[in-house]
């Protein structure tokens, strides 16, 4: 059997339709992006003094972990407009370590096992933006308005849970 014909085979086989040098000139046929391979999104809900928001985690072994230590319920720490709470035992495989951070990203500050969520300027911002105070793992997003946080002001614990 010719190599383009293994390789033929073994592309049918993986699904992707190409085709080598075969007929249709080496041109790599389209099909539908199948979605039901894809993992669900996971979700979860912070609650704070009462108002609950829900963010979306990434598809990383990190936010994985956050995920399956679920529920915690923590005192609440807050640096500027940055608010968090320690989440035990959830190891931090820093895939997107970054001091560049947004307004309604999620994080894990991994030396401290933090799970921070920002809401505006921190005390190193220079302008609106928030700037952690170390390289954190940005694990989320919130769906719903960061600013529904700022009218918790007093707040002793921080709660995060599976979204059901």
């Amino acid at each position: 059997m010719p190599l383009t014909a293994g390789v033929r085979i073994l592309a049918f086989a993986l699904g992707n339709g190409y085709s080598p040098g075969g007929r249709g000139g080496g041109t790599r046929r389209r099909y539908a992006h199948r979605t039901d391979m894809e993992p669900e999104p996971r979700r979860i809900t912070i609650t704070i003094g009462g108002v609950t928001a829900e963010a979306e985690l990434k598809p990383t072994r990190t936010a994985n972990g956050i995920y399956e230590a679920l529920p915690v319920e923590a005192a609440l720490n807050q640096w500027g407009e940055e608010v968090y709470c320690r989440i035990p035992a959830v190891k931090d495989h820093r895939e997107t370590a970054t001091t560049n951070v947004k307004v309604g990203d999620v994080a894990l500050w991994g030396p401290g096992g933090m799970l921070a969520v920002f809401l505006g300027p921190t005390p190193m911002s220079i302008g609106d933006d928030p700037v952690p105070a170390d390289r954190v793992n940005v694990v989320g997003r919130l769906l719903d308005d960061p600013g529904v946080f700022r009218r918790v002001a007093g707040a002793t614990t921080m709660k995060i849970d599976k979204k059901v």
